[in-house]
């Protein structure tokens, strides 16, 4: 059986939201995640949290404004994952919309790896700013910072990362709700939305200044779909706040508003837009849009992202889709091997796992991480050669174990062991050198040890329950497909037994199922499963929209199963 999980769902919340106008089942839905009054589901852009919350938005927006009257030379240095491309696509954009001279760079992993290192600066001063500006990093780069003040370059940060503990922050002036004495409620917000209330800030202190007297303000709404998209794919918890920036952006491209790069990548896709889903912008956009700082080069996804035109975006966003394919090859080979490495292994008696194969890709490490944590259920870490005697390690956790400050904790006992780590509760990356790579294992399995307890090993599946015969209807099913879910705003699933009354294959690994439970008879598939389900199953399904030649109808889509006896 099924190790499930039914999410508590306080009646009085329930009763409080339908009257408010909720329908039944999302009234349900909402009430499980902790929603209890209509004021917490925010859908207008007049209830976003005011940028006077952010810590320094205020200062930063003052010096940017001073920036642009005095004529400055600005340039963004970006991270190469989907957050930080589109932290520097609507910070270049909005500051050009604004006035500013704005030019970016973004690293490449391979040669620079992350952040605004000495390196990184020295390549900014070839280009003689006079202001440089992170997006998605920087709350960590003292180095950085230390040696752009060095060659007389002022810098500004804009991140959400976590500085490290017990370290002062770098000099320069910061924009990051996680940075001590930050009161903006929202602690989840991504890099783009940083930057994105960095420019509602600055059009706010032009407006100040009269700088709008002759020419009209920007509509810096028209950056919400780059602030969706890297809000989704970055992972982050979907609070309120950023439930109405994602909501936002898909409204936008649903209504045909998106920006050229993100409609050609939804036209690489075979997706369309006028359907925009949380799971595009998780699964489908966002993966092609890191395929290019896994692989190759950020540049490319940021130029697909401020493309002016279709014609210009497609042949950007169809090379993006190349490298995801070439992306999904790579890692399944990785996956092969580390299964492979894993039989000699024996998975169980481990709190945590730690893999390394000199063949594998730096690019790749992290996705292959999150696969094994969920095959395993297990706090991961996958390394890949780094050069100079370095390996290079992304990190995947599960639920009961804070990532980053195992990490820490590992730091603490083995000092020197780790170069340099950082990262978030669910995930992480770190660099060692390679002779170490034993005694790194060791110290992160008996951290993992003091952390975790058996049960916290057991995957538990938290569901939403079964689902009824009102419920199992196409009008319920797009209203889950246009809401918003994510991290930490978990996305439906529900559970029931099923009598299987009609299997088929579909695309050679897909099986299309008819299911029924005494109550209701559904439409189901189960994906990258070619093997018959036997008469009688346990399921865990999603509701979801099926599209097919014109035709709408709801179907379940199984995510896990069992048989029953």
């Amino acid at each position: 059986m099924l190790n499930l999980v039914t999410r508590p769902c306080p009646a009085t919340a329930v009763e409080r939201l339908r009257r408010a106008g909720l329908p039944p089942l999302l009234a349900r839905l909402y009430a499980s995640r902790g929603v209890s009054r209509q004021e917490e589901i925010k859908s207008r852009l007049s209830e976003l949290l005011p940028h006077t919350a952010l810590r320094n938005s205020e200062a930063a927006a003052a010096r940017l404004a001073d920036a642009i009257a005095r004529g400055e030379r600005l340039l963004v240095v970006a991270d190469y994952d989907a957050d930080g491309a589109t932290a520097c696509a609507v910070a270049v954009s909005g500051l050009t919309a604004l006035g500013a001279q704005v030019d970016y760079l973004v690293p490449n992993r391979f040669e620079f790896g992350y952040g605004l290192s000495p390196e990184i600066v020295a390549l900014a001063a070839a280009r003689r700013p006079d202001l440089l500006i992170t997006v998605d990093n920087g709350i960590a780069a003292h180095a950085g910072v230390e040696r752009a003040r060095s060659l007389g370059l002022e810098v500004l940060i804009t991140d959400h990362h976590l500085p490290a503990q017990g370290l002062p922050l770098p000099e320069a002036l910061i924009v990051n709700p996680n940075q001590p004495g930050c009161p903006f409620p929202s602690k989840g917000l991504a890099g783009v939305g940083v930057m994105f209330y960095v420019l509602i800030a600055l059009r706010a202190e032009l407006r100040r200044r009269g700088a709008f007297t002759q020419r009209g303000e920007p509509n810096l709404a028209e950056l919400l779909d780059l602030v969706a998209l890297g809000t989704v794919a970055d992972v982050v918890p979907l609070d309120a706040n950023n439930r109405l920036l994602v909501d936002q952006g898909l409204k936008r491209m649903r209504a045909g508003l998106a920006r050229p790069g993100i409609q050609a990548l939804f036209q690489a896709a075979g997706r369309d837009p006028a359907r925009a889903s949380v799971y595009d912008l998780g699964f489908v956009l966002g993966p092609r849009l890191n395929a290019a700082g896994r692989l190759a080069d950020m540049s490319l996804g940021i130029a697909c992202l401020l493309a002016s035109d279709l014609a210009q975006a497609l042949p950007l966003a169809r090379e993006l889709d190349r490298l995801n394919r070439e992306r999904r090859e790579i890692e399944a080979d990785m996956q092969a091997q580390a299964l492979a490495l894993l039989e000699t292994v024996d998975v169980a008696e481990g709190f945590s796992l730690t893999l390394y194969d000199p063949t594998w890709h730096q690019g790749v490490v992290g996705l292959l991480a999150s696969r094994l944590k969920e095959r395993h259920h297990r706090p991961t870490i996958v390394f890949a050669d780094g050069g100079d005697g370095l390996i290079r390690g992304s990190g995947r956790s599960i639920p009961a174990l804070h990532l980053r400050d195992a990490l820490d904790r590992v730091d603490k006992r083995e000092p020197g062991l780790l170069v340099k780590f950082g990262g978030h509760a669910a995930a992480a990356g770190l660099t060692l050198r390679r002779a170490d790579l034993p005694r790194f294992a060791e110290a992160f399995e008996a951290v993992a040890r003091e952390l975790l307890t058996p049960a916290d090993l057991m995957r538990v599946i938290e569901t939403d329950g079964p689902l009824s015969p009102e419920e199992y209807q196409l009008n319920q099913a797009m209203a889950l497909q246009d809401a918003v879910w994510g991290q930490a705003f978990p996305p439906p699933l529900f559970h029931g037994d099923f009598r299987v009354d009609a299997q088929r294959l579909v695309g050679d690994r897909h099986l299309k199922l008819q299911l029924s439970d005494g109550r209701i008879r559904a439409e189901a598939m189960l994906f990258n499963h070619d093997q018959p389900l036997p008469e009688r199953i346990q399921a865990a399904y999603r509701l979801e929209v099926n599209a097919w030649n014109g035709r709408l109808a709801p179907q379940l889509t199984l995510e896990h199963w069992c048989a029953l006896a």
